[in-house]
């Protein structure tokens, strides 16, 4: 019998300070767990996305002891993530915005924490007394959500005697939490954490305020609708309230496509090239169509230019360091010739579309021709449509960028967000699987090379655009649920994806699932019906 620490200590020598938590059986587990019997045990670090997962818990953890520390009636709110950062808000008694020595002092509370490497520790209680806990302790979220999930009972984490819950484990001590920095930003501040290429280094000052905004627009809808976290989603849910939150909703929607097309259309005399980009099931295809649709209100003609069509031939396609084709590069697009094309159509000539056969991997024309008449607009979606170089020859004024992401401003709680890469990721695994015939499995294991190349092609570049689309929906999760939960039941313990599969589905436990029935109120012009397709129950 031993503690997965003491043998990590054992296996890992001088090493085993850098091991955050470890895969037990596939089941990821802290290091304070007993080992009983032989198991099949894997440590992981930083590299590994459920050690990155254990520490920014573990660090969020240190920052509200902190801030109750030095701020002991102010309220800390995490709301969400933005690039290796967490965005914060506190509410101080006497209302006043944050200051630089604010957050001097709270980076000196949390080091006092990290270098007296306190300990973290658990307990499961009954979930009555856990809501108890939580309403003295100020966390009226927390008690709502263990109320409404309804299960018999609750993990319970303490720092010294602060209490909190996180759907996940913790390191040891707070000594692990080595690197991180506070910094004030837009009206909050960011807890910023190591990157995850670079776990030595953390990001300087970024650039995302438009980000940022989109956030902040969704959190104050959020407000307006009363569902600002999973608890109060769930209240609406079980008292029957799904349909006003799915037409409430579904309209928000309606009005941003119509109001981003409204914007197109007065800018018609000089825009004529629309560019959409997001990452992987960020609904841009729904975006796309719903705006063209709303261009077509406004008496415009819309023309979607592909661009899978302007790929270099395959033997001029680069590779990976794998020795893959990598399609995501953007060396994989004949730039020059897209260009080219483009110039011609916007000084009002004729082009030949080409066509990419993907049997050949060759580019090929049918005899297909375009010219813009005065009243069409051009629409190109894909990875690279924000980044400048993909149409550099084109002037700016005649550009109008759109970014599309799924950025979910659903809290689980006070100080525990919801990743809008895992909405992302369920939705993709709903559709592979019922459009694609691909596995949850196939899905969860292809998501660290799908978020590479966001990081690369896609994530640097969305300040550049001009107007961006939240696709999130307050209700999806809810409705995904049951499409998404049978999907991974399938998936195998000894499969490389069912640690990942347990966390999800164990994320999607919180979570009051929307009937199926109710699933009719859904519009088949959503972006949810990209996903989970357009015929509802009966």
């Amino acid at each position: 019998m031993k503690t997965l620490h003491e043998l990590n200590r054992e296996r890992n020598g001088a090493d085993a300070g850098k091991y955050l938590a470890a895969l037990v059986d596939n089941r990821l587990k802290c290091l304070d767990f007993t080992l009983y019997n032989p198991h099949k045990v894997e440590f992981v670090d930083y590299s590994h996305p459920d050690g990155r997962r254990t520490y920014i818990r573990s660090l969020s953890f240190v920052l509200q002891k902190a801030v109750k520390e030095v701020f002991p009636q102010a309220k800390l709110r995490i709301s969400y993530s933005v690039v290796n950062s967490l965005y914060c808000n506190l509410v101080l008694p006497d209302d006043r915005e944050e200051t630089d020595r604010d957050m001097e002092l709270i980076r000196q509370a949390m080091n006092r924490i990290i270098e007296q490497d306190i300990p973290f520790r658990m307990e499961k209680i009954p979930s009555e007394e856990a809501q108890q806990i939580f309403e003295k302790a100020g966390f009226p979220q927390k008690a709502l959500l263990q109320k409404t999930r309804g299960h018999f009972f609750t993990s319970v984490y303490y720092l010294e005697n602060s209490p909190d819950t996180f759907y996940g484990p913790l390191v040891p001590s707070a000594g692990y939490l080595k690197l991180f920095h506070l910094r004030r930003f837009y009206k909050g501040f960011l807890l910023q954490y190591p990157q995850p290429d670079n776990p030595a280094r953390v990001d300087g000052q970024p650039k995302l305020h438009k980000l940022v905004e989109v956030f902040e627009e969704y959190v104050n809808w959020g407000k307006i609708m009363g569902v600002r976290d999973v608890g109060s989603l769930n209240q609406k849910i079980q008292k029957g309230e799904t349909k006003d939150l799915i037409l409430i909703g579904e309209a928000l929607h309606s009005r941003r496509y119509a109001a981003i097309a409204d914007t197109i259309f007065g800018l018609r005399d000089k825009v004529r090239l629309v560019l959409i980009a997001g990452p992987s099931s960020s609904g841009k295809t729904t975006t796309s169509k719903r705006i063209s649709k709303q261009l077509k209100v406004l008496g415009m003609q819309p023309v979607v230019l592909e661009m899978d069509n302007y790929f270099v031939d395959r033997e001029n396609t680069p590779r990976d360091e794998k020795g893959d084709y990598d399609f995501e590069s953007l060396l994989a697009l004949d730039v020059a010739f897209l260009n080219q094309q483009l110039f011609e159509l916007l000084d009002g000539k004729e082009i030949e579309i080409p066509f990419f056969d993907f049997l050949t991997g060759k580019r090929a024309f049918s005899g297909k021709k375009l010219r813009l008449e005065e009243n069409q607009v051009l629409i190109m979606e894909g990875i690279h449509a924000l980044n400048p170089a993909l149409t550099k020859d084109i002037p700016e004024e005649n550009k109008f960028r759109i970014y599309a992401s799924a950025l979910t401003s659903l809290a689980m709680d006070e100080n525990n967000r919801i990743s809008t890469t895992d909405t992302r990721m369920i939705r993709r695994m709903v559709r592979d699987a019922q459009f694609r015939g691909i596995s949850a499995e196939d899905t969860i294991l292809r998501w660290p090379s799908i978020s590479y190349g966001e990081r690369q092609n896609i994530f640097p570049f969305q300040e550049e655009a001009d107007v961006m689309f939240n696709s999130a929906l307050p209700y999806e999760l809810a409705v995904l649920k049951s499409h998404a939960e049978p999907l991974l039941h399938q998936i195998p313990p000894v499969s490389k994806a069912y640690p990942e599969a347990l966390r999800l589905l164990n994320f999607l436990s919180y979570f009051t699932c929307v009937h199926p029935r109710d699933e009719r109120y859904i519009p088949y012009v959503s972006v949810i019906r990209e996903f989970i397709g357009t015929n509802p129950p009966d």
